[in-house]
């Protein structure tokens, strides 16, 4: 169970409730032991009274105070039963509600490239079913495990102070019992890590065939991916049911133990009344306590299963909780960001391809300046954009921000000073105008408007039925091409930073609303540092410098007159596209 020590912190946050729940569980289990006793001596006092002991009116007067105490006794126990669900059960949701912040704050502070190693079926299906498997450990198994421990704890000494010997042949299959559970939770381990696995790898699959939905049916490949599942869910059955093997031998050893306690009972006790040592009351309350065991043994195979599902779930997590993000904010104060950036040098290779996209690159943009990045495909365009934000580090060289190395910068500080749309525009399952608004979330109706009108999106927008209110399916889908990058240009627009990094954000649009959005643009960003990645040279005649690569190296570096007039990249692309346009 070392896996589960990272649940401590919890309990010991919720150690009073609890404490409070440990107390009812055991009050509850002590009246629960009422029950035997007092059938032990109504019996008896049926005993006493044929053998003319005491009169009938005094049986019947026994009698009844004996049932009294067993209902009220059973009563009490059902109500104290009920207030310890409500406060064990409760706190495995508080710790349930706090293991999932936990690992939700974890995601986002770990860097992009641990999103590109780990599927997002996978991180949600460690968010929601193995955290439920914990919540289990956290609250039914500790409930029925206190309850286990108290009958135990009472009951067996009850039993050897009554009657040793036939306590001792009653509770003889019980160390079996124990043997075979820790043998048998050994293989329920590993399988249930093997099921975990897989359900993953199954939320993975399905969360992507969900999302790229458009594209399955555009290629009518529908029963190949029927297929797939089938083959996926046969495995996934396969591991679930040698699990439930394991698993289907605990219920039938219990019963059967039990079954042979039972036996011992009354052959046992049956010898020990003959011989006149015990009366048969007894016998009863004993089958009586055995009954009692039955539950809390058979409940152990069900808790040893909880436990190691739990282990195995807490492990994938804590794999996850345990990975320190690549990127780390050094400085833990707000640094203001006015907008210089200067690379000195910068050279970046990304981990996980090895592909080196910036060689050696130098350039600096002042306060206010537009800079365009121009470049083939490939050529390292956006990772300038990614560096800026970094959302990497670079490999060597180095990038001033405001003449201030840019890892001493409060990270969100500066990552809040830079309105980015990147060219592939992500959207939520939300309304247009709280697309938009989350470039700022306190943005008036007006505001919204009128960013959108400079996105030259708003027609398109009040277009739709819902207007703004329009809700948009997954990823945007609602919305064309032009119309996600557009909202995507207002949600920045609105947000209005110190850097604005448009990321090929025109790409979807005609050039006639390209260059309105543009003249938008130049009003927005002035004495604001912009940068703009593109394949167009339309987008980056009005900019102060132009940056051409290729291959990762600085190719060009110049106005637009400047390279217009150079021979080179830039005046063949422009010629190029100018005779397209």
């Amino acid at each position: 169970m070392k896996e589960l020590k990272h649940l401590n912190k919890y309990f010991k946050r919720y150690w009073s409730q609890l404490f409070v729940g440990i107390i009812i569980t055991i009050i509850a289990r002590i009246f629960q032991l009422v029950l035997p006793s007092y059938v032990n001596k109504s019996i008896a006092t049926v005993e006493s009274y044929f053998n003319k002991s005491i009169t009938k009116l005094e049986a019947q007067d026994l009698l009844l105070e004996f049932i009294l105490i067993i209902v009220g006794a059973s009563l009490l126990s059902g109500f104290f039963t009920f207030l310890m669900r409500q406060t064990i059960i409760n706190v495995s949701r508080y710790i349930e509600y706090d293991l999932k912040n936990e690992v939700f704050d974890h995601y986002q502070f770990l860097s992009l490239n641990f999103y590109k190693k780990n599927r997002t079926g996978d991180l949600m299906n460690r968010i929601s079913e193995d955290i439920n498997q914990v919540r289990l450990y956290a609250g039914p198994a500790i409930m029925y495990g206190i309850q286990t421990l108290t009958l135990f704890a009472c009951l067996i000494p009850l039993m050897f102070i009554k009657a040793p010997t036939l306590a001792l042949y009653t509770l003889l299959p019980l160390p079996i019992l124990s043997i075979l559970i820790y043998q048998i939770s050994k293989i329920i381990h590993k399988r249930s890590t093997v099921v975990q696995e897989y359900l993953s790898a199954l939320s993975t699959f399905t969360q992507e065939v969900f999302s790229g939905v458009t594209v399955i049916k555009a290629y009518a490949i529908e029963p190949q991916i029927n297929e797939e599942l089938k083959t996926l869910a046969l495995d996934g059955k396969n591991k679930s049911m040698a699990l439930a093997r394991v698993n289907a031998w605990f219920f039938p050893l219990m019963i059967l133990l039990i079954g042979i306690s039972n036996i011992f009972v009354i052959y046992i006790g049956g010898k020990q009344y003959i011989a006149g040592e015990i009366g048969v009351g007894l016998i009863a309350e004993f089958i009586l306590y055995v009954n009692m065991l039955t539950w809390p043994v058979a409940i152990v195979g069900w808790l040893t299963t909880i436990v190691q599902r739990a282990e195995a779930s807490q492990k994938r997590i804590n794999e996850f909780l345990k990975q320190e993000p690549e990127i780390q904010n050094q400085e833990h104060s707000i640094t203001p960001i006015k907008g210089k950036i200067e690379f000195k040098n910068v050279s970046f290779t990304y981990e996980d391809t090895k592909i080196t996209a910036l060689k050696n690159i130098s350039f600096t943009v002042n306060v206010g300046e537009t800079i365009a990045i121009l470049g083939k495909t490939g050529s390292g365009k956006s990772t300038i954009l990614d560096l800026i934000a970094r959302l990497y580090d670079v490999s060597s060289g180095e990038i001033l921000i405001d003449d201030v190395p840019i890892k001493k910068l409060n990270l969100y500080s500066l990552r809040e000073a830079i309105g980015a749309v990147p060219q592939d525009a992500f959207l939520f399952s939300d309304s247009i105008k709280n697309n938009i608004r989350f470039g700022k979330y306190d943005a008036t109706d007006e505001e919204v408007i009128q960013v959108a009108k400079n996105a030259v999106v708003h027609d398109n927008i009040m277009a739709f039925s819902q207007k703004y209110e329009t809700v948009l399916g997954e990823r945007g889908i609602t919305l064309s091409g032009g119309q996600k990058q557009r909202v995507s240009i207002a949600r920045a627009l609105l947000k209005e930073p110190r850097i604005y990094a448009f990321d090929d954000c025109l790409s979807a649009v005609d050039t006639e609303t390209e260059e309105e959005i543009l003249n938008n643009l130049k009003k927005a960003s002035q004495n604001k540092t912009t940068l703009i990645v593109s394949h167009r040279v339309s987008s980056a005649i009005n900019a102060n410098k132009i940056l051409v690569l290729q291959d990762g190296e600085l190719l060009q570096e110049g106005t637009h007159e400047s390279l217009n007039n150079t021979e080179g990249f830039y005046k063949e692309l422009y010629k190029n596209q100018l005779t397209e346009k």
